[in-house]
């Protein structure tokens, strides 16, 4: 394992075929400010949507990762094909947007589940003029995107929403699917291999609460989906990669236990052999399956959701 997240995943630039195309078959709306906040840059979303559609459809936002330390809304887990998840989703009649938020080193958590929450009421708020259904939203992301998926299907606690962006609607979403996700930030392993006596690098955590509004033990909870679970959670998959030494595979196992424990509708695929980002696997498998997993959920007719 590295010694330094951003020198071993964060490459020095992007060749352009790198980033997503618009997926064919779908209406783009590029660039939509979702949020503008004094002193940092404005966030922004893409939005496709099945460009047949005949009606309203229902909507999955993406989260991406990079350890709340880089990424960005147009780029790809890993090696994956450039526009697996935004093709996916229109083929199977579902409109996807892809969002930024603030990273870590711009702004402490909560400003990402800040972001992420706004983004939702953002696309919900205007949902008639883009073609998409306001009660059918759900949440999908990988990694530190999976974390923010799960905390925003999971948190509905007023402190935590945030007042950026547009405001008055509710933040809620029907299902969330998280790959190998950090759920019990507490619990996480090290990211370094040197000697314990050596000077160790912050961590992607200590990073992400370096000036947040708590001690760094409430710190670490607050953020934790574990601390959010609760009987009436929308549907969650989790999966995640036995072989994943990054964020282990008890990260979920843990919060798929708890939202068992409290009979919510939780499901949980564990890969063996798989790494992180589904090194020496098929992404393409697993994103079929959430596809299916979320169509299945936001094409089922269903009560309208309150405001906030």
């Amino acid at each position: 394992m590295t010694n330094d997240i951003t020198g071993a995943f964060l490459p020095a630039f992007l060749p352009p075929a790198a980033l997503a195309d618009p997926p064919s078959n779908a209406v783009a709306h590029r660039g939509l400010i979702y949020a503008s906040i004094d002193g940092y840059r404005a966030l922004e979303l893409d939005l496709y949507v099945p460009a047949d559609a005949s009606s309203p459809v229902p909507l999955v936002v993406w989260i991406h990762g990079g350890a709340w330390i880089f990424g960005a809304r147009s780029q790809p887990p890993g090696d994956w094909d450039p526009n697996l998840v935004f093709q996916s989703a229109i083929d199977a009649g579902l409109a996807v947007a892809t969002i930024d938020y603030r990273h870590s080193r711009e702004a402490p958590f909560p400003a990402q589940l800040h972001d992420s929450k706004a983004a939702v009421r953002y696309l919900r708020t205007f949902a008639p003029q883009l073609g998409i259904d306001a009660d059918h939203i759900a949440v999908w992301g990988e990694s530190a995107g999976g974390h923010l998926a799960a905390l925003v299907a999971l948190v509905n606690d007023p402190d935590l929403e945030g007042d950026i962006g547009a405001t008055g609607v509710s933040s809620d979403v029907r299902a969330a699917v998280c790959f190998y996700p950090i759920t019990n930030a507490a619990t996480l392993p090290p990211t370094s291999d040197l000697p314990v006596n050596a000077t160790q690098p912050p961590t992607p955590t200590e990073i992400m609460l370096e000036g947040s509004l708590w001690p760094y033990e409430e710190g670490l909870r607050r953020m934790s989906p574990l601390s959010y679970v609760r009987s009436d959670a929308p549907p969650m998959l989790l999966i995640h990669g036995e072989a994943d030494r990054l964020v282990p595979v008890s990260q979920s196992q843990q919060l798929a236990q708890a939202l068992k424990q409290v009979n919510a509708d939780v499901h949980l695929i564990t890969v063996p052999g798989l790494h992180h980002v589904f090194y020496a696997g098929d992404p393409e498998v697993h994103v079929g399956t959430a596809i299916e997993f979320l169509a299945g959920i936001l094409k089922a007719p269903s009560p309208a959701l309150g405001t906030k």
